[in-house]
């Protein structure tokens, strides 16, 4: 136990935002050092339709857009706010947190991945063994607009509601939040931050693509 709370005092905690559009990693004392859009590019395999090598990820992967021939995809494995591809976005999540952390493999972080609302056991599962994979002493799961309410300094605790609407680049989750629990909460898969340029050409959040 006592070594466990001084090897904690040495590493640095991670906390990753896993989005349809970017994915943010943060570590703690240092701020966001990972901003990068939820992209992987693979080689299909040639004579096996199910087997790949992932090439590049992030803002490699996404230059890679267009410049490609056939054999090599582009592909976004969280889409409308859920898990689309379990496999590519568990090595997706692994690549960030490689990337972020480089220290020394006995120095183990905590991770707290930011989810979707409503991912299913197996996707949970998938997320935090990926997370765990990568080197985590300790994984913890959040929900997107759990995670907002708390950023935005809401009283999560206290016995009052909170109305939080939170857009991301496929879905809005829109909530409700009291005594830390949800009265309210649902996910629409329409009116994220793609549909709202397309339908009012306007820019929520400009860093997104």
């Amino acid at each position: 136990m006592i070594f466990s709370k001084l090897i904690g005092l040495f590493s640095h905690d991670i906390a990753i935002d896993l989005g349809t559009a970017n994915t943010i990693v943060l570590v703690k004392g240092q701020g966001i050092i990972i901003n990068e859009p939820s992209i992987v590019a693979v080689r299909m395999g040639l004579f096996d339709s199910k087997a790949y090598d992932i090439l590049a990820v992030g803002s490699e992967a996404k230059e890679m857009l267009g410049k490609t021939p056939n054999s090599i995809r582009a592909i976004r494995p969280m889409k409308d706010g859920v898990i689309a591809d379990y496999d590519i976005t568990a090595k997706m999540i692994r690549y960030f947190i490689e990337k972020a952390h480089k220290r020394k493999t006995w120095i183990r972080p905590r991770i707290m991945v930011c989810v979707p609302y409503g991912l299913t056991s197996v996707e949970r599962n998938a997320v935090k063994e990926s997370a765990l994979s990568a080197g985590a002493r300790e994984v913890f799961l959040i929900e997107e607009p759990m995670a907002a309410a708390i950023g935005a300094g809401l009283p999560v605790k206290e016995p009052q509601g909170s109305l939080i609407v939170d857009i991301g680049g496929g879905t809005t989750e829109i909530g409700v939040i009291s005594l830390g629990g949800w009265c309210f909460l649902k996910a629409l898969e329409w009116p994220g931050i793609n549909w709202i340029k397309v339908s009012w050409n306007t820019s929520v959040k400009n860093s997104i693509y």
